[in-house]
């Protein structure tokens, strides 16, 4: 369904249990709310769900750009002004979980919990260089041409060799991205800075990292979970930036084990 959140619309759906504690999930960059169709179908029966397109991504219109995290912030309180979600557990990776760094520092009143999957907190100038990277490449070379090597960096290199048809399907997902939303979003990682601000997060929190992944190391993971009071760090082992599609038994039985703990706050 179609949602308006001022000048444009975005995508989403909402499924699960009525009146069941809401989880929201938000995806990673070029990709859209279907990266997460494992986990939807792990919770569906116990939990109310929402998943939405990022800004630019997926089904959802693509304002001009840039983007900063505020403007992504905004459009989350919208959807949850929009279905009269008081409280959810986020549940974000990469840029997604970012956002959730965010939403927990910013509209903490908003969250049960947060869950940030492979997200580190901030941009070093060499992480910045990169998404400026990606822009040069896509103006160049379209979408096509950010596709590959997004795969082979996301991915361990054993996955990216057996290519099984789990990376067809975010190879997919990049395709169908709008430039204008990659860049857009692309600006806004460039200045990530919620590292300072980790100490201020009071909700329950769950950092779950691929033990590969090349963008989002477990020592910086470590690093951020140290500085947020309540948190908790688990390493997917076997798996790069996208565990929840790269290893999802492990990354499932983290994410099931502490939404269960915390649903009572619903």
């Amino acid at each position: 369904m179609k949602v308006s959140v001022g000048d444009f619309e975005l995508n989403c759906e909402v499924e699960g249990v009525e009146d069941a504690p809401w989880v929201t999930f938000s995806h990673a960059l070029g990709n859209n709310l279907t990266l997460w169709d494992g986990q939807v179908e792990m919770l569906k029966d116990r939990f109310r769900i929402l998943r939405y397109d990022h800004r630019g991504h997926g089904g959802s219109d693509a304002p001009p750009g840039p983007y900063s995290f505020d403007d992504l912030m905004q459009d989350a309180c919208a959807l949850l002004d929009h279905f009269g979600i008081n409280k959810t557990h986020w549940v974000g990776l990469s840029i997604g979980g970012m956002l959730g760094y965010g939403m927990a520092q910013n509209h903490g009143n908003r969250l049960l919990s947060l869950t940030a999957c492979d997200s580190r907190p901030d941009a070093p100038p060499d992480y910045a260089a990169y998404f400026q990277y990606r822009i040069d490449t896509a103006r160049e070379k379209g979408m096509e041409g950010v596709v590959e090597p997004t795969v082979e960096r996301w991915f361990t290199p054993e996955t990216v060799a057996a290519n099984p048809p789990s990376l067809d399907k975010v190879r997919n997902m990049l395709r169908a991205t709008s430039p204008v939303g990659h860049e857009g979003c692309c600006e806004a990682l460039k200045r990530l800075a919620f590292g300072s601000g980790l100490g201020k997060i009071t909700v329950p929190t769950l950092i779950i990292g691929g033990a590969q992944d090349k963008g989002a190391p477990p020592e910086i993971l470590a690093e951020a979970a140290a500085a947020i009071p309540d948190c908790r760090h688990v390493v997917v082992d076997n798996a790069g930036h996208i565990a929840n599609i790269e290893n999802p038994e492990a990354t499932n039985a983290a994410l099931d084990a502490f939404l269960t703990e915390f649903s009572d706050a619903a």
